[in-house]
C-alpha cells in the first residue's frame, strides 16, 4: 500500500483529502504544521508528499528546498496562491505539480495517482544495479543513470528527480530539437496535467548546476521558437 503524507494546517482539508485518499487505496498520515511535517518526512518512509504552501513554523517552500535532495518521491504543492511567480518558485525547487485551492477530491485522487503511475514508470526505466552501459560521458559531464548521479568535470552535482529526468532524457537523444510541450510528455508523462512552462525553469536550474557560463550553454541548447536539444 502507498504511503503518504499531508502537510496542511487546515484540519478539515486535511482530513477530507485524507478520506478520498484513502478510499482510493492509500495510506495516509497528516500533519498540521510545518516542524512537525518536516519531522515525520524525514523520519519515515512515503510515496508522496502533498504539501501546502502557507504552514506554522517553516513554509512549505521551506520544507521543499530543505527535503529535495534527500527525499526522492513526487511532491505535490497545494496552495490558495494563484500567482504565477509561486508556482515558478516551488517547480523550481523540484515540486512535480501545483494544485490550486478550491480543488475537487477527485482531481486530487487522479493526480496522486498519476504522479505515482509515472514515478513507477521512472523507476523501471532507471533500475538500480549500476552498469557500465547506463553511464553517458559528454565533453566532461557524466550522467550515471542507475545510480541517478551527476558529475560535471568530476565534480559531482545533486539534481531533483525531475531535473535528473529531464537532463538523462536529453542526453539520451543528443541533437534532437523537443518542444517544452513533447518534453513535458515525455519525462513528466502526464500530458493532461501540470504546465509545460515548468520545462523551462527545470531547464534554467539545470544549467546553473552543469554550466560554467548558464547564459552561454554548451549542454542544453536553447532552439528559439522551437524548444531544446542536447548539443554533442
Amino acid at each position: 500500500m502507498k504511503k503518504i503524507l499531508i502537510i496542511e494546517d487546515d484540519l478539515s482539508i486535511a482530513e477530507l483529502q485524507k478520506d478520498y485518499l484513502e478510499v482510493a487505496g492509500f495510506s495516509v498520515d497528516i500533519c498540521t504544521d510545518g516542524e512537525s511535517g518536516l519531522k515525520s518526512l524525514m523520519d519515515n518512509d512515503y510515496d508522496l508528499l502533498l504539501l501546502d504552501l502557507m504552514l506554522p513554523g517553516r513554509d512549505g517552500l521551506e520544507i521543499l528546498g530543505q527535503i529535495r535532495d534527500e527525499k526522492d518521491i513526487p511532491v505535490l504543492l497545494v496552495s490558495a496562491k494563484k500567482e504565477e511567480i509561486d508556482k515558478i518558485k516551488g517547480f523550481s525547487l523540484g515540486a512535480d505539480d501545483y494544485i490550486t485551492k478550491p480543488f475537487s477530491p477527485g482531481e486530487l485522487v487522479a493526480r496522486v495517482k498519476a504522479h505515482l503511475q509515472n514515478y513507477e514508470r521512472l523507476k523501471q526505466k532507471f533500475p538500480k544495479n549500476d552498469r557500465p552501459q547506463n553511464e553517458l560521458t559528454i565533453r566532461g559531464l557524466k550522467i550515471q543513470s542507475a545510480s541517478r548521479r551527476v558529475f560535471i568535470n568530476q565534480r559531482e552535482v545533486f539534481l531533483a528527480q525531475k531535473e535528473f529526468d529531464l537532463l538523462h532524457y536529453l542526453a539520451e537523444n543528443p541533437n534532437r530539437v523537443f518542444s517544452r510541450d513533447e518534453l513535458f510528455e515525455r519525462v513528466w508523462g502526464l500530458e493532461a496535467l501540470g504546465d509545460s512552462a515548468t520545462v523551462t525553469v527545470h531547464i534554467a536550474r539545470i544549467r546553473e548546476k552543469i554550466e560554467s557560463d548558464p547564459a552561454n550553454p554548451q549542454y542544453i541548447e536553447t532552439v528559439w521558437g522551437a524548444g531544446y536539444r542536447f548539443r554533442i
